[in-house]
Parts: structure tokens; sequence; C-alpha cells
């Protein structure tokens, strides 16, 4: 069975992004962008693949890529209409009225959608890309987080989960440091 995989980068006090959608103020690092680019190519937005030297990378981890229509809407800004057009692309909404690409789906029921994907025989893992009230709506369904945790205060912005209190227990498998400070940790839901 394929599984949900949470992965986002987050601030120290758990926000994904500033109140206005920002994320440039993370610290980057040659060390960690090598490591992305080795290990998980696919999340490289295909606008950006050839200036990162991953165009033809193929995709190591998902075939697949959620998100809601918050995380979506930068690429819009910049005339982007199929920011990752080397993955299948289901973007979640209740306010959009269609998406003009044929190659990104409009879902309005993301939960029923993902234990669909899930459930699909074959193919990659499910990469939810953002943003905090979709992943707290998924949140029964998510498998696995990979968290890039960057060492900054953000002070304000979008939660990493957005919802009802809903403990979730998580098991901490990996951890991996780089030379800007952060660290990527793997964790797998508790059974």
């Amino acid at each position: 069975m394929r599984k949900l995989v949470y992965y986002v980068g987050v601030s120290i006090d758990g926000f994904i992004a500033g109140p206005g959608g920002e994320f440039d103020f993370y610290p980057v690092a040659d060390d960690m962008t090598a490591w992305i680019k080795d290990r998980l190519p696919e999340t490289v937005p295909t606008h950006m693949r050839r200036d990162a030297g991953v165009e033809d990378a193929p995709n190591r981890r998902f075939d697949t890529v959620v998100m809601g229509s918050a995380t979506y809407q930068p690429a819009l800004d910049i005339g982007v209409t199929s920011p990752y057009a080397h993955l299948r692309q289901y973007i979640a909404s209740t306010t959009l009225a269609e998406i003009a690409d044929p190659g990104v789906e409009l879902v309005r029921e993301p939960l029923d959608t993902v234990r669909a994907l899930k459930a699909e025989e074959g193919g990659k893992d499910i990469w939810l890309c953002g943003g905090g009230r979709l992943a707290a709506a998924l949140l029964p369904e998510i498998d696995e987080l990979i968290i890039k945790s960057y060492p900054v205060v953000a002070g304000a912005g979008i939660s990493a989960f957005s919802g009802e209190f809903h403990p979730t227990v998580f098991t901490p498998t990996d951890r991996r440091s780089f030379s800007n400070g952060a660290q990527v940790t793997w964790f797998t839901r508790a059974t």
C-alpha cells in the first residue's frame, strides 16, 4: 500500500510559512540542497529543475503530490499552472472554481481522494506538500512525516497543522543535520 508522507519545512515555533505565505526566511545550505537533489529530486518544482540540475532526475520517492490551494497559489502568482508536472498533481480546495491546467486535478474531498490513491496498486508514495489546514484534515491518513526543522523563529504564520485538537503519536526513526543548523527528521505513525 502506498504511503501518505507529509514532507515539509518547519520553523522552531512550528510554522511552515509566514502570515503572507512567505517561506524565503529559511536558511539555505549547499549540503542540504545537494541532499534534497539526491534523495528527493521530485520535490523540486518543474520550472526550477533545470537550474537545480535535476531536470532529468527520476522520481525517487513520490509519484503524486497533494496540496491545498494556498500552497498552489505561489505557483499561480508567477504564471505556473502545473508546478510539479513530473508528478500526478491534486489540489484540495473548496474555494477554487476550477483549474485550467489539465495536468492538475481539483479535489473537493481530499480525505476520500487520498484514501483512493493509497489503495492503488504499485506506484510510489504520495507527497503531502502543504498546507497546515490540509495536513490537519488528512492527519488520519498520514503514515510518515519528513520534517525539515530550521533554526529560525517565525513568530507568526501558517502552522504545520491547523485543525482540531487531536494528539497523534509518531515515532522518530532517523535524523540528519546540515551545515545551516537545519535537521531532517523522519517519523512514522506509532502503532
